[in-house]
């Protein structure tokens, strides 16, 4: 379970061969599998990878074209403990919400949004440390 000395904040990428990137960033940058989960295509859907006490996720970002993370190469993913919470402040701040809460297949409750340059942050309560403790 996520504790005060865990990351909340995980970078996401996109990459069109998902195989390979999990192989290139074991053997070139030392990552460590957490969790992989397949994807349509065959490839990986969603990956997880760790070093040190950091950890980043990656998929092919395909899907629906209305998907932001289809359209961008990086995002943000922040693990919050009130989605509806966190997505009425930042609504009532003026961020542009380019996914609206809803409830993932996988049990979380997220939304995405962009600030001001367009890089794209997604929060959410999934919490892929704590997945993996689970699991």
């Amino acid at each position: 379970m996520t504790g005060p000395q865990t990351p909340t904040i995980i970078p996401a990428i996109r990459y069109a061969r998902t195989n390979e990137a999990a192989s290139f960033l074991e053997k070139a940058f030392g990552f460590a599998p957490h969790a992989s989960y397949p994807g349509e295509d065959g490839g990986i859907g969603h990956a997880e990878m760790t070093i040190g006490n950091g950890m980043v996720m990656f998929g092919s970002g395909t899907g629906k074209a209305d998907n932001p993370w289809a359209q961008v190469p990086m995002g943000i993913y922040v693990i919050v403990a009130d989605a509806d919470a966190h997505y009425a402040r930042a609504k009532a701040a003026g961020a542009e919400i380019v996914m609206e809460l809803y409830d993932t297949p996988y049990g979380s409750r997220e939304y995405s949004a962009r600030d001001p340059e367009g890089n794209l942050w997604s929060f959410g309560t999934y919490d892929p440390w704590a997945a993996k403790a689970e699991g």
